[in-house]
């Protein structure tokens, strides 16, 4: 979910009939990660509901990137360390762009391709560091961009100290919150210090082309990463 996902809101009704059923003023979407990186998807999306609304879930690309390698980690121990693959070559500080962890955070790449089929006035971007840090907030921001009364408040969420992301619970129900599943909340393994700079170095430029594309500062640079 934090990880640049994109999430896409269906408004054509022969899509809709392909989808779970809803209530009349409820909303349908799809969700996958890869969407927004697919070269093919904007076209297609655009082709079958060119009144789509998009939302973009971003995070810091350096985090990200860690986070990605975290998960592939945890699957298959025996691949390269993160300073290995993140390198054409260290000696010179050459960042591989070509790595597919890396290249997901050159937000401003793909954006490009979905800017040529939807404007931007259909596309909101929701940082994921501040899902964490206030989900409500960035609910309300979801929530007023599709048009929808504020129904999802701070008392819809609490923060999970043993995940260290917040869970999501209905205030009249007794049941038990929805947490994210096992696969997220992984420690993350310890990056050495000179390529977390070098990274930062690398993203720098795209980082401020992204923001300047969107009207909107992340301020990924003046995090502490790791």
């Amino acid at each position: 979910m934090l990880d640049a996902s994109i999430f896409v809101f269906i408004m054509d009704l022969n899509i809709r009939n392909l989808m779970p059923k809803t209530l009349d003023g409820q909303i349908t979407m799809e969700k996958t990660p890869s969407y927004f990186v697919t070269n093919e998807a904007p076209k297609r999306i655009h082709s079958m509901a060119r009144d789509t609304k998009l939302i973009v879930v971003v995070r810091n690309p350096i985090t990200r990137a860690i986070s990605d390698y975290t998960q592939t980690l945890s699957k298959k121990p025996e691949i390269p360390s993160f300073e290995v693959l993140a390198f054409k070559n260290r000696t010179l500080g050459l960042i591989d762009a070509s790595w597919s962890a890396i290249r997901i955070g050159i937000y401003a790449l793909h954006l490009e391709n979905w800017l040529q089929y939807f404007p931007l006035s259909q596309i909101l971007f929701v940082s994921g560091e501040r899902l964490i840090s206030d989900p409500a907030g960035e609910m309300a921001k979801v929530q007023d961009f599709l048009g929808l009364k504020r129904i999802v408040t701070d008392k819809h969420f609490y923060f999970n100290e043993t995940k260290g992301f917040p869970c999501l619970k209905k205030p009249e129900d007794s049941g038990a919150p929805r947490c994210l599943g096992k696969s997220k909340g992984r420690t993350h393994p310890k990056i050495d210090p000179d390529v977390i700079h070098r990274l930062k170095k690398f993203y720098k430029p795209f980082n401020m082309m992204f923001y300047q594309m969107i009207g909107q500062n992340f301020q990924w640079e003046q995090e502490e990463t790791q």
